[in-house]
């Protein structure tokens, strides 16, 4: 009898584990010395490498300023929920960061799709969010009207897609491109629209438009399509798993075409799966991986968690960076008062200058940086920006 009731606790504690939603939660102190901060990212799914990153950022620039004194006198405690990309989960997530852990702001998540879905929570609920590569326009920003609880690191991606044709007409002499996106996934329509327009804005020539829906795997019928056409550069402005993909198919399918991504596509795992496929390839990213300013914090992530921190980490760096520029300017752990105190960020992050516009709540004037994959690394080309 004893022995079966140890067993049913413990599948009680597993059940219990799982239905908190794989947090962090509980694992670190508690009481009136300690704030805690949020987090909402994908830690299962095809993007669980990008959440884990920026977890472990996150815990790591957390244990380091605890060790240094903390913030405000206070030491600081991350709660982080898998939102498994998913936007109700997301929803779901803020609503027992704030009302049950009682935390004072929140960093994340990694995908649009669940950074507009919780604006509403976030606004209702008075406590204001960070999004470290949610590149949607939405996310910040409605109707022309700004989302006042909504802030981000990173560049959104009308400049992205621009950046991504400007480069390709201007600097790589395309004049005929191609266009494979996700129809599914905002994020991806969002390139693929804003591609095309500063393309055909440039004289260039879109010869082929294909969509394809998350989860599939198959994309050599539309390649075919694009194959006809014969592009000079195929834009595939979608993430890493389905473009290694879509690139090893394409190049089955003996197009020659140089290929095309956004910041969805730069992962260890890219590189793994598509191996020569995407050799040649260029991509649109948030920094140069390579840039003396990354270093350090390159250094001391391998040194906690034994390997590179995916493109995330460094975003979440700066979005935790700037939280803690506006607690200490704000004086407070209020979330409103911190909230104000965001929209006049003005930091010099390892992804470059972050200045938070008051009337966009976006980085103003971040540069993009464009990377080429050469001998299966990734190599710094240029900052760029577009131009008429």
């Amino acid at each position: 009898m004893q022995k079966r009731l140890i067993i049913f606790l413990v599948l009680l504690l597993t059940a219990t584990v799982f239905a908190a939603g794989c947090s962090n939660q509980g694992q670190g102190p508690a009481g009136g010395d300690v704030v805690k901060i949020g987090w909402i990212g994908s830690l299962t799914g095809d993007t669980a490498v990008w959440g884990q990153s920026e977890l472990n950022t996150l815990e790591l620039l957390a244990g380091e300023l605890n060790a240094s004194g903390g913030l405000l006198g206070k030491k600081i405690h991350i709660v982080g929920y898998d939102t498994r990309g998913d936007a109700t989960e997301a929803v779901n997530a803020v609503k027992r960061l704030v009302s049950q852990d009682k935390v004072v702001a929140i960093i994340g998540p990694n995908a649009s799709s669940s950074a507009m879905a919780i604006s509403g929570t976030l606004e209702e609920m008075k406590v204001p969010d960070i999004a470290t590569v949610a590149t949607n326009p939405k996310v910040t920003v409605m109707d022309g009207k700004v989302k006042p609880f909504n802030f981000r690191v990173c560049f959104i991606d009308p400049y992205q897609g621009a950046v991504a044709a400007g480069y390709a007409f201007d600097v790589l002499g395309f004049r005929k491109a191609a266009v494979l996106y996700d129809v599914a996934d905002e994020y991806s329509q969002g390139l693929a629209e804003f591609f095309i327009k500063t393309f055909e804005e440039k004289g260039g020539q879109i010869v082929a438009k294909e969509a394809f829906k998350s989860g599939d795997t198959d994309f050599r019928p539309q390649l075919a399509k694009i194959k006809a056409t014969n592009p000079e550069v195929i834009f595939m402005p979608y993430y890493f798993k389905e473009a290694a993909l879509s690139a090893k198919q394409a190049r089955d399918l003996g197009i020659k075409s140089v290929l095309m991504g956004g910041d969805g596509w730069p992962s260890d795992t890219l590189l793994e799966m598509a191996g020569d496929a995407v050799e040649g390839s260029y991509f649109v990213n948030h920094l140069d991986f390579d840039d003396p300013e990354v270093q350090d914090f390159k250094q001391r992530y391998n040194a906690k968690y034994g390997k590179m921190p995916e493109l995330n980490g460094y975003l979440a760096h700066d979005a935790f960076m700037v939280l803690v520029d506006a607690v200490k300017r704000a004086n407070s752990f209020d979330p409103v008062a911190i909230r104000d105190a965001l929209e006049t960020v003005d930091i010099e992050g390892i992804t470059g200058k972050i200045k938070i516009g008051k009337d966009t709540h976006n980085p103003e004037g971040k540069e993009a940086a464009i990377i080429k994959i050469e001998g299966g690394k990734y190599k710094f080309q240029q900052k760029y920006a577009v131009t008429d």
